[in-house]
């Protein structure tokens, strides 16, 4: 007779972990390890790495999946290394060569002048190998099949490109981007404007929004752990958007804020707010023109 795994007890638990994601594994594999690890009810992550990627990927659990788009949008930083002379099905190395060309002669004066041109406000093409959707169906679906579909270019920011190293057929960079950057887009386009082809060998990200990798913080830490000593990795629910201005909830009005109800507050106007009574975060709301704290996010600790 098969033996049946325990099931795991889940709890009520909320915080933000910096997970340092290995490779080999999906970003949703990685998330239900944490999440499992943690006996959270609820989880996600901000920002998908491919199963060839590497690096931070925060874990939202509980009641800080809340403020888990705030992460979504914010700027990214890499690294990430293109091989020149071939170009792959996928842009990087689990993708079939597709066409090669010489390398020209570099130096590193034309590299960085080609870099400078990639930085700034740009438009790019996503790959058919992306999650992005045509008539509902993934387009890495649609790639699967040999088929290709028209994509329209979209706006996005390179705020840096610094070069770490180069090879007489490889550049290691390091690039700080805006959301919905596609990496193996932007190597294969650098590598063209060099004058020949290429993929990425390489990509791990050390930046999401404020938090920097802690590079220990692997799945393999985590199980090492004992459950106490889990939790005090933790940040705190609101570490997302703990940038954001914050308010003393006006006296005897926190359980009308986790009910949703607008109170009266002495402060100017502001699009968001965290909100705290002593010491606990109430949430997230705004304070309009005539001094109304509206709840935007309640939490539920």
């Amino acid at each position: 007779m098969k033996k049946t795994s325990p099931k795991i007890q889940r709890r009520h638990i909320s915080g933000v972990f910096l997970l340092n994601k290995p490779l080999g594994i999906s970003s949703n594999a990685a998330l239900q390890r944490v999440r499992g690890l943690y006996r959270a009810q609820k989880g996600g992550h901000t920002g998908a790495l491919d199963p060839l990627a590497s690096g931070l990927l925060p874990i939202c659990l509980g009641e800080a999946t809340k403020f888990s788009h705030y992460l979504l949008d914010s700027i990214k930083r890499y690294q990430t290394t293109i091989h020149l002379g071939h170009s792959t099905t996928t842009g990087d190395i689990e993708g079939e060569v597709l066409s090669e060309q010489a390398v020209p002669v570099l130096t590193e004066d034309t590299i960085q002048q080609v870099l400078a041109g990639f930085v700034g406000d740009i438009q790019q093409v996503p790959p058919m190998y992306s999650a992005l959707k045509k008539e509902g169906r993934p387009l890495y679906e649609l790639a699967r099949q040999g088929i290709e579909v028209e994509r329209e270019a979209r706006p996005l920011t390179i705020e840096a490109i610094e070069l770490l190293s180069f090879t007489e057929n490889s550049l290691t960079l390091d690039i700080t981007c805006s959301k919905g950057t596609y990496i193996r887009v932007l190597g294969e386009d650098i590598a063209k404007a060099l004058g020949t082809f290429g993929h990425l060998t390489y990509l791990h990200r050390i930046k999401t929004g404020q938090f920097d990798l802690i590079p220990e913080y692997t799945i393999e830490y985590l199980e090492s752990l004992t459950e106490f000593e889990r939790e005090a990795l933790l940040l705190p629910v609101f570490a997302p958007v703990e940038h954001f201005p914050s308010v003393q909830i006006p006296e005897g009005r926190a359980e009308h804020f986790g009910h949703g109800m607008e109170s009266n507050i002495e402060h100017e106007a502001a699009a968001e707010v965290l909100v705290f009574d002593g010491e606990k975060c109430l949430g997230l709301a705004e304070i309009t023109d005539k001094k109304r704290l509206v709840p935007k996010r309640v939490l539920n600790l």
